[in-house]
């Protein structure tokens, strides 16, 4: 058995995308869990809808496309060609940012987490715009 397997040490970008997409992707969804043990969420979440202009139904419709969005890049980011790998990365990773701080709210909780989702979607933009096909 050989046991001297040589590696480059270098990780592959789409493995690195999706990856970081999973780390976001896990973070959004214990954001939402760990606000729903706060009392009075629900109240706040009436309110919001209220002043936005857009049902409770909108806004949980509108979560669950920017969730699923994320959901989609863990995948997409394994099996898009180069080109628009890259770019739609990019796009999605800014408009993830923005949907996150978009709806922050100020809980210790929500604010630890969205900045480690920013980070990881900042790492996301970073090395999907540092990509460069080397199979051109």
């Amino acid at each position: 058995m050989n046991t001297n397997i040589k590696t480059t040490g270098k990780i592959d970008t789409k493995v690195l995308l999706s990856t970081l997409w999973i780390v976001v992707m896990i973070n959004m969804l214990k954001a939402d869990i760990l606000s729903l043990y706060i009392p009075g969420v629900t109240d706040e979440l009436a309110n919001f809808s209220a002043s936005a202009g857009a049902s409770i139904p909108q806004l949980m419709l509108f979560g669950a496309v920017m969730g699923n969005l994320s959901i989609a890049m863990i995948i997409l980011s394994r099996v898009l060609k180069y080109g628009i790998n890259r770019w739609v990365n990019i796009i999605v990773g800014i408009v993830t940012i923005a949907y996150i701080w978009g709806g922050a709210v100020s809980y210790p909780h929500y604010i630890f987490i969205a900045t480690v989702e920013t980070l990881c979607l900042l790492l996301i933009v970073w090395f999907a715009w540092k990509w460069r096909n080397v199979e051109a």
